[in-house]
């Protein structure tokens, strides 16, 4: 079997949804993926041409009228095939995080005291915020969506990014105690 890149076996999964076009995979990554994978329009383009040209989909030109030709994509058996057993491979490695509060937190002693509380705080609030993004769009799943049969497995992905979200909250709570009681 020919080894890809996550990102080619990524729009395979894209591609067993309504997702069609590249606007349309960007839409998708835009709106569920990219809170843990990324993929910008420079990969989507060259990949969609890649496994065209290993047969992994087709592409068709669908015209609407008053609008440009659009280019959809379409999985083949082999891209089908080449997906699930992708899929059934055991994860190779743990995903590594960048993650710029750590960093900028592991050299905190030359920043101020004011600017690791913020940079914390600040932190915090975002997580927060992405959290309550988490539960409206676990909502929506379950209103719109709850008997597609990819259902369940984007909620037990949405609620991976929850659980880890809620660690990371409770990290920085716990985190600010310690600082304030070393300040004193």
């Amino acid at each position: 079997m020919k080894k890809y890149n996550h990102t080619t076996y990524a729009i395979l999964g894209i591609l067993t949804t309504d997702c069609k076009s590249g606007y349309a995979i960007k839409q998708l990554i835009d709106q569920s993926l990219n809170h843990f994978w990324k993929i910008s329009y420079g990969q989507i383009y060259p990949t969609l041409k890649k496994i065209v040209e290993d047969g992994l989909a087709e592409v068709r030109t669908s015209a609407t009228e008053g609008k440009p030709d659009r280019n959809e994509y379409f999985l083949t058996p082999k891209g089908i095939e080449t997906l699930k057993r992708w899929l059934e491979q055991p994860v190779e490695q743990l995903p590594v995080e960048r993650n710029e509060v750590l960093l900028k937190l592991f050299f905190g002693r030359y920043q101020s005291k004011q600017s690791t509380t913020r940079v914390l705080e600040d932190y915090k609030q975002k997580l927060e915020e992405r959290y309550q993004t988490y539960v409206n769009v676990e909502q929506a799943i379950k209103s719109h969506d709850a008997n597609q049969e990819d259902a369940w497995y984007w909620l037990c992905t949405l609620d991976y990014g929850k659980r880890a979200t809620l660690a990371a909250i409770d990290w920085c709570t716990a985190s600010l105690e310690t600082f304030k009681r070393k300040e004193n």
